[in-house]
């Protein structure tokens, strides 16, 4: 190159034209040694599947699945299982797969290369996914395609399987638990009420009612018993005075100013009580008790007009107050019992109020009681009905995983014996070659041409000496000096091209080895 010199495009195409061959013989030598390399390699043939995510056909609405986790993950899973040791070594014993790796290296480094040759791509909008498999036979290619998709149908149905039944066992066991914590609560609420019966909050009216009535009766048999007991005072004055003068008792005697006859007594008592209480009162049925016994005491005692006329007045009299007297004592004894009776009444009566007191007393305690064990025991079964109905739930889909009517994976589009190789590119890899060829030939008439320093034309020579030039004289060389020159040239020229050669055909070889094993 020329210091200060304005090349022209007539200058670049002189010196492309000196140098065509420096950029003519990289590019052949590359050409030819990327062809003769990639005729030689091996060819590689890819198969491929196309696997449909098949939703479940049964509405999530009306049966939700117990598989919740995204298709993405389910597909990781399922891959690390199918490209595991035990799934690939049987595959590549019954394709006989690898013969001459399998005799030098061990199986792990044979299973770790179908592993990089194993392609599945991540789902397309959670659709579709591919899975492919390269091989120097393009019949196995496809039947190790087909036996990879059965696996990834088969794993997905499994996996599904497996994850409903697992959770169907696992809710059945809490299920379990929970039944049993809610019957041992059962049984100590019921335990509480057997206990506490009577004393129980949802019993607190019944109670004050019971009091209540009770309070009533009482104060009805303290009336019914001041009664008796008036009654019983009139009798024991009346059967006092017949004691002490018979005779005067009983010629004085009137009718209006004797003793009250006690079936009167006892009507009348019967109707007051009848007024004032239910017929179902146990003071009026006492009544009607004691008006009927004196009805039959009446009826069967004999008439007066029954005894002889005979007797005398004074033994009449005599028989009179003798019968009033013993009447008398009669219905004194009867009064005696029912006063206990009452009285026996009233203290069992007060009892009953004092018992039904306590009991109203402790219902505070025994409903803040009742309140924690009731509060635990809805709290058991709430938690047990929730998951009664995810069991029920459960057991659903597990029955649609049975059954296949889940989520599957479909074959959409099968594996085929593919017609063309897959690699080498061999085009491509020409195509690169015969640039890096051109390329290098590029560079090194670049760097000869900066390296030249020689006028070749007459405006160089202007250009470079700045003074007019009077002749031009070609250049004078002897036979031998000819000779040298072109020695030197070719010697030059084929050393140049032999390294250039050398260079291309390794970087060649190293590129396809390098694109067969990784593929």
């Amino acid at each position: 190159m020329i210091p200060g010199h304005k090349y022209t495009p007539q200058d670049v195409l002189d010196a492309v034209n000196r140098r065509k061959w420096l950029l003519i013989c990289p590019v052949l030598v590359f050409g030819i040694a990327a062809f003769l390399i990639t005729r030689s390699l091996p060819n590689l043939y890819q198969s491929e599947t196309t696997i449909l995510v098949v939703p479940q056909r049964v509405p999530e609405s009306y049966i939700r699945s117990t598989v919740t986790n995204r298709i993405e993950d389910r597909l990781r899973s399922i891959r690390e299982q199918v490209l595991s040791r035990s799934m690939l070594e049987p595959i590549i014993l019954e394709f006989d797969l690898y013969p001459e790796q399998r005799k030098q290296v061990p199986m792990e480094d044979v299973v770790a290369r179908m592993r990089t040759e194993v392609d599945v791509d991540p789902p397309v909008k959670d659709d579709t996914f591919k899975i492919s498999y390269v091989s120097g036979d393009p019949v196995v290619a496809m039947k190790v395609v087909a036996r990879l998709a059965s696996m990834f149908i088969d794993g997905n149905v499994r996996d599904r399987r497996v994850v409903a039944e697992g959770t169907n066992q696992f809710l059945e066991s809490q299920l379990e638990d929970a039944k049993l914590r809610l019957i041992d609560r059962e049984k100590k609420l019921e335990e509480y009420r057997r206990r506490y019966i009577g004393e129980l909050p949802s019993q607190l009216q019944s109670n004050l009612q019971v009091i209540q009535t009770t309070q009533i009766q009482l104060q009805s048999l303290s009336e019914s018993l001041n009664r008796d007991r008036d009654r019983r005072l009139v009798l024991e004055r009346g059967l006092a005075d017949m004691r002490a003068d018979p005779a005067t008792a009983a010629a004085t005697a009137d009718p209006s100013d004797r003793t009250p006859d006690p079936l009167d007594a006892a009507r009348t008592e019967l109707a007051t009580l009848g007024r004032r209480l239910l017929p179902t009162h146990p003071d009026v049925i006492a009544a009607k008790r004691r008006v009927a016994q004196l009805e039959a005491e009446r009826v069967a005692m004999p008439k007066a007009s029954d005894a002889p006329a005979s007797a005398a007045a004074p033994q009449v009299a005599d028989n009179v107050v003798v019968r009033r007297m013993r009447e008398t004592q009669t219905e004194i004894d009867k009064l005696d019992r029912q006063i206990a009776g009452k009285e026996a009444d009233s203290v069992r009566l007060r009892g009953t109020i004092a018992e039904y007191q306590r009991r109203v007393e402790t219902a505070p305690t025994r409903e803040s009681e009742m309140a924690e064990l009731t509060r635990d025991y809805e709290t058991l079964k709430k938690g047990y009905e929730s998951l009664l109905a995810k069991k029920e739930d459960s057991n659903i889909a597990a029955n649609l995983e049975k059954q296949q009517v889940g989520e599957q994976f479909k074959v959409l589009d099968p594996a085929r014996v593919p017609e063309r190789p897959f690699s080498p590119k061999r085009l491509q890899l020409n195509l690169t070659a015969i640039g890096i060829g051109l390329m290098l030939g590029m560079a090194v008439s670049a760097l000869l041409e900066y390296r030249d320093t020689s006028l070749r034309t007459e405006s160089q020579l202007l250009e470079a000496l700045k003074i007019p030039v009077l002749a031009v004289l070609p250049v004078m060389e002897s036979i031998d000096e000819k000779r040298r020159r072109m020695l030197r040239l070719a010697f030059t020229f084929t050393g140049g091209f032999l390294l250039i050669a050398t260079a291309a055909v390794g970087a060649a070889w190293r590129l396809g080895r390098s694109e067969c094993s990784f593929r």
